[in-house]
């Protein structure tokens, strides 16, 4: 006998249609009213080109498409990348990203603009625009000279990579005596988290270092410092969600040497201090991710859930705050080698249905993909 119960809503469709351009790194925010805002990076390849610029488009409550996609940030003859958007405690919209000094990550320089008035079409008026300074603390060489050490002593005994290699961790060491290079290249993949203490929580990472840190503010982004480093072999992209208790989770992108795994490390002190950065059982190919709480307390983790490739991008579903993850449903579902779905941005809406925006690659078809959805998705139920 058919089911009476309706089938979960669900809806996909393209920013924009697929072209040459590199799109990629998108990342969603809600304005007031529950308008969409999506940013990516648009341009011919940040590693060469200087024309990369940060890109936007929105979508009003009930439209049944994108706007033309504008211009959010450019900063003429240097490649933009890897923009984030999040609201902070006072109702204001924050976009940070990088801008490439000399087309390498390394050489990032981390901005941000922010506004409290969001306009109607196009580009949000932005009221204020910087450069964020990320200063690491005082510790920051001890801990990582003190990692290297330990490090080097079990080499012989770590699986061979060439992130585990002694020019690796010399490297390393030498990065943390510069201060100028450990001042610069820390960049944004996804969003900041809102404490329920206030605290602004931005994720940031470095390909020079190949680990994570986290920018703290506790005066609305009015100033930040630094929490001490997630130090890892490869562990990048953090994205934090906040427990009950008000223990923090990053799950982080898997750069290092084998098995490829989601990374998870956990905070007790509001993001200053991490326990070492481990793995999950959740496969990972060196691919961005992102998690949520929602609202009713449960966890959503987006990111592809493959050791090799990303043709495959998963929504899974967890009951405990991240203990299991018993739901998985997905986004695209290909052949290796059939096209390239990566880098989620996720966020739930005012009215409860959640967001997904991502980078959509087909050969030289490229575009931003979005999809909607409610949590009884996820599960499989209806009809």
């Amino acid at each position: 006998m058919p089911s009476s119960i309706p089938d979960p809503m669900f809806e996909t469709a393209s920013v924009f249609p697929p072209e040459a351009l590199h799109n990629h790194a998108s990342c969603l925010a809600e304005l007031p009213g529950g308008e969409l805002l999506v940013c990516w990076y648009r341009g011919s390849g940040e590693r060469s080109a200087d024309d990369v610029a940060v890109m936007g488009a929105r979508r009003k409550p009930g439209s049944r498409g994108w706007s033309k996609p504008f211009v959010l940030a450019d900063t003429p003859d240097y490649p933009d990348c890897n923009p984030c958007l999040f609201m902070d405690a006072l109702g204001r919209l924050w976009l940070v990203y990088v801008t490439l000094l000399a087309n390498e990550w390394h050489t990032a320089l981390l901005k941000y603009r922010v506004t409290r008035w969001f306009g109607t079409a196009g580009p949000p008026p932005w009221e204020t625009g910087e450069v964020l300074h990320v200063t690491p603390g005082d510790t920051f060489v001890e801990r990582v000279r003190a990692d290297c050490d330990a490090s080097e002593s079990v080499l012989d005994s770590l699986p061979r990579h060439e992130q585990t290699s002694r020019d690796y961790l010399e490297a390393r060491r030498a990065h943390a005596q510069d201060k100028f290079y450990r001042r610069l290249g820390w960049m944004p993949r996804a969003k900041a988290t809102l404490l329920t203490n206030g605290r602004l929580v931005l994720p940031l990472y470095s390909d020079g270092f190949d680990f994570s840190l986290m920018a703290l503010s506790d005066d609305h982004g009015a100033t930040w410092h630094c929490s001490q480093p997630l130090i890892s072999f490869g562990g990048v992209q953090p994205s934090v969600v906040e427990k009950q208790d008000g223990t923090l989770v990053a799950y982080l992108r898997d750069n290092g040497p084998p098995p490829y795994r989601v990374l998870r490390a956990d905070s007790s002190d509001r993001g200053e201090t991490w326990s070492p950065v481990a793995d999950t059982d959740i496969p990972n190919p060196g691919s961005g991710l992102e998690a949520i709480r929602l609202t009713g307390g449960h966890w959503l983790l987006v990111c592809n859930d493959t050791e090799k490739g990303r043709h495959r991008l998963a929504v899974m579903l967890s009951e405990d705050e991240g203990n299991t993850w018993p739901y998985t449903r997905y986004l695209e579902q290909l052949e290796p080698g059939d096209g390239s779905f990566s880098y989620p941005s996720a966020l739930q809406a005012r009215d409860g249905t959640v967001h997904v925006s991502y980078s959509h690659h087909r050969g030289s078809a490229k575009t931003i993909q979005w999809a909607c959805f409610e949590e009884a998705w996820v599960r499989g139920e209806g009809g």
